[in-house]
């Protein structure tokens, strides 16, 4: 493998459609990799079949069944939870980590989530480390990485990102960088993304488009989704040449909000990856 683009299930959340409408959507279009999105528990909307999202109430295997029936691979499992809540976060992970290695993703991908306002700076890391300790434990059982992505209030920094993913000393502790999310955050995304390659596992290519900048950037940690790659700010071409100056292998995993930016980003990642 070398860089493929994937995507992530967001973009067909507008349609209101259920997580197989949304894998053999992305396979019609042309997508090898996908990027699930998981859950705990039950909730009404992926009950019914109008939400992507899928649970961990569920076999692991039904979810593989289906990606199997479309010809797609998961990139990875996108797995959001609060670090600085371990009594959320870790069985939430390691569950999710256990169902990644079921289902053949390499990563669960991750954020430090929303820091409770009471917390000082020395609380928040001491706690992330707690709940990265036990998380990773389970990671390096299954030979799952974990990646941290750059969404909230200290990983909306590349130092902040850093000091975060290198939190516990493992293998299995990684990034999944997003070059929409650390845009908007302020930071520059190509230096950003030149400090994170040695410890790179995946890539959220999410586009930001010109008024979406102008509105929020500096504003924000990060946004659901983005334009169409090639439709914004963001230079994949150059992504793509520090992508591979690192010898990076692996996934850009599209963030788009509609399956028409899927195609045109599908469209555009192609050709830059041609060049």
């Amino acid at each position: 493998m070398s860089i493929e683009p994937g995507i992530n299930l967001e973009f067909i959340r507008c349609e209101d459609k259920s997580f197989e409408a949304g894998i053999e959507r992305a396979a019609q279009i042309g997508y090898r990799f996908v990027e699930p999105m998981v859950h705990t528990g039950r909730e009404l909307l992926s009950e019914a079949g109008y939400f992507h999202s899928f649970s961990m109430e569920e076999d692991p295997l039904e979810m593989k069944e289906i990606l199997d029936r479309y010809g797609v691979q998961p990139s990875g499992l996108s797995a959001h939870c609060p670090l600085m809540r371990p009594e959320i976060s870790v069985p939430y992970l390691q569950k999710a980590i256990r169902f990644a290695h079921a289902i053949g993703a390499p990563v669960v991908n991750t954020d430090e989530g929303i820091r409770p306002a009471w917390m000082t700076d020395a609380d928040c890391f001491e706690i992330m480390k707690y709940t990265l300790t036990m998380v990773l434990r389970t990671a390096e059982l299954h030979g799952i990485l974990i990646g941290i992505e750059p969404h909230q209030s200290i990983s909306r920094t590349t130092d902040g990102l850093l000091k975060i993913a290198t939190l516990v000393d493992s293998p299995c502790l990684r990034v999944n960088y997003d070059t929409g999310n650390a845009y908007l955050g302020g930071a520059d995304p190509y230096e950003g993304l030149k400090a994170v390659t040695e410890l790179l596992v995946h890539v959220h290519a999410k586009d930001i488009s010109i008024q979406h900048s102008d509105t929020e950037r500096g504003q924000v940690t990060g946004t659901p989704v983005g334009c169409a790659c090639g439709d914004g700010v963001i230079d994949w071409a150059k992504v793509v040449r520090i992508l591979k100056a690192a010898g990076f292998e692996g996934v850009l995993s599209v963030e788009c909000g509609t399956p028409e930016q899927a195609v045109r980003s599908l469209r555009h990642l192609r050709g830059v990856l041609a060049k």
